[in-house]
């Protein structure tokens, strides 16, 4: 497998027959991830899904003795998609209780500069509900967005909601289809990533110019 070289998935790897500590292990990289440390979620979610895959296949993966335990594809992607709402719940309520001061936090400040925290800040005022689902699927964005909405309390209640959706949509999806097909997967997986990014995108365009329309239309009628 090609995917064998990726040092996350050698590492979890070791634990194939241990259910437990690769789920224990999920839940932690998940919220590490959050937070922006440099551990793809990903990654994570794919190595999950082939041991899964692994698990379903005795007879091309050999467990150790008969018997052993493997990782269950039910038992994970609910472990992933709870891990991942809790994380990204986590970073809303820190940008809500701690607001813009956090910014000036130097680690803070370091790894998020105010020129991209205030491009974050102006996409949630843009894009409102639309935006918690943008920041879940753009990796570079995903804390500093989530702590945005915090700070520009957004509703918590519709933050999760929109935060659930978008996570119900890209985290138990990757977990099963590896579970089931394996790493050939993986291509189709990346395609089906660029349609959505393809999508978001249009939708950008689309509420930006109407919101540009709906602003010409004011000062026309203003004059």
């Amino acid at each position: 497998m090609e995917f064998a070289n990726e040092p996350i998935f050698q590492w979890m790897s070791q634990f194939a027959y241990q259910p437990g500590t690769v789920y224990a292990a999920l839940i932690g990289m998940m919220m590490l991830s959050a937070v922006g440390f440099p551990l793809p979620e990903e990654v994570t979610l794919i190595s999950v899904g082939i041991l899964a895959f692994m698990g379903a296949h005795p007879q091309h993966f050999p467990p150790p003795f008969e018997g052993a335990p493997v990782v269950s594809v039910h038992t994970a992607s609910a472990i992933a998609f709870a891990a991942v709402v809790v994380s990204d719940f986590v970073i809303y309520l820190i940008g809500r209780i701690f607001g813009r001061k956090l910014l000036y936090h130097p680690r803070v400040h370091k790894l998020f500069p105010e020129h991209l925290m205030k491009r974050v800040e102006e996409w949630t005022h843009k894009y409102g509900a639309y935006a918690c689902g943008i920041f879940r699927f753009t990796p570079g964005l995903r804390f500093p967005g989530h702590l945005a909405c915090g700070m520009l309390r957004y509703p918590a209640w519709k933050f999760l909601v929109i935060d659930g959706i978008a996570a119900l949509i890209s985290v138990p999806t990757q977990i099963y289809l590896l579970a089931h097909y394996g790493e050939p997967i993986l291509t189709k997986l990346r395609q089906f990533k660029l349609v959505v990014f393809a999508i978001i995108g249009l939708l950008l365009v689309y509420f930006l110019i109407k919101k540009l329309r709906d602003r010409w239309k004011l000062q026309k009628a203003s004059q």
